[in-house]
């Protein structure tokens, strides 16, 4: 498992609660609060991309 440098939680309402995190290469990684054994990753301009079109509310159901 690659050294991933978490950032404070990210909740919505309920239960929805994530994780963003960071290592030395350069890539990103999206966990569930509490499963940050099971991650996704790409590159952080890929997961910048993915959070800005959340917050623009073009794929507000994936929260």
């Amino acid at each position: 498992m690659p050294d991933i440098i978490w950032e404070d939680p990210l909740c919505g309402e309920g239960n929805s609660c994530f994780r963003l995190g960071t290592d030395a290469g350069g890539n990103g990684y999206i966990a569930v609060l509490g499963a940050e054994d099971r991650y996704i990753t790409d590159s952080l301009d890929a997961l910048r991309n993915l959070i800005r079109d959340i917050k623009a509310g073009k794929a507000d159901h994936l929260l």
